[in-house]
């Protein structure tokens, strides 16, 4: 009986054709990108739809497709960085380290997320001087999250003897202020460079960091930045009220 003639190799299955998109970049995501940039030149009341739209390489008409309108563009822009700064400080607040090492987290996070979205600085100072007139319920939640969660650390660094009592919205705005600061004057002190202001434009993201740490860290722990007490002699104070512990120590 003749032997059957092998079965023929199988077909390794055929790769999918490629379809031409970039599942990556949708209009959606170009539009954002495209509204970026033109809020952080013009501002909301300046930005033109229409720019956008040629920017973004779609019709006008899919901004209202895919966000009703310039407005709800323009809060879906600034809800992206509170979201973004709100899930990295929750991961600082929760983690299992040192008061001061989650302030360092805090102030990290702020800068990390700050320098991936290099339109956010001057948009939030331009929204800043509207009153945060544009900020929807949401986005305010995540805002009133994240000093929130700040406050939780400054409590526990004051429980622990670590950290003396400061107002939460003034280390909020020790911190937030000099970054954004940095990252929204770029171009600016490069000019200022030229006016003769020696390494203007070349002061580093870490170095302004490592500043605001240091700064920050010292003002908790009610020290002079730059200037720590002698050995044996009381810490000098930063303008904060006698703690109740110091003021019945000083009556007895």
């Amino acid at each position: 009986m003749p032997t059957p003639p092998p079965p023929p190799p199988a077909r390794s299955p055929r790769a999918p054709r490629p379809s031409g998109r970039r599942p990556a970049e949708s209009t959606r995501d170009r539009l954002v990108a495209a509204a970026a940039l033109e809020f952080a030149a013009h501002g909301f009341a300046g930005a033109n739809v229409d720019r956008i739209a040629r920017a973004a390489r779609v019709n006008k008409a899919m901004i209202y497709y895919h966000f009703r309108s310039k407005a709800a563009l323009y809060r879906e822009i600034l809800g992206d960085m509170f979201r973004a700064v709100c899930a990295r400080v929750r991961g600082v607040a929760e983690s299992a380290v040192t008061p001061e090492d989650k302030i360092r987290g805090f102030i990290r996070a702020i800068a990390a997320e700050a320098q991936a979205r290099p339109h956010f600085p001057p948009i939030w100072f331009r929204e800043i001087a509207e009153g945060g007139s544009h900020l929807d319920d949401s986005t305010l939640g995540d805002i009133s999250a994240i000093v929130g969660m700040l406050s939780a650390i400054l409590r526990e660094g004051v429980a622990a003897g670590r950290f003396e009592p400061v107002n939460p919205l003034l280390v909020h705005a020790g911190i937030v202020s000099p970054v954004l600061l940095f990252f929204a004057s770029g171009r600016l002190r490069q000019r200022i460079e030229k006016a003769g202001i020696a390494n203007a434009a070349h002061v580093t993201a870490e170095e302004v960091v490592g500043h605001v740490e240091r700064v920050t860290l010292a003002l908790l722990a009610g020290v002079v930045p730059g200037r720590p007490a002698a050995r044996g002699a009381p810490r000098r104070r930063v303008g904060l009220p006698p703690s109740a512990r110091q003021l019945k120590e000083t009556r007895t």
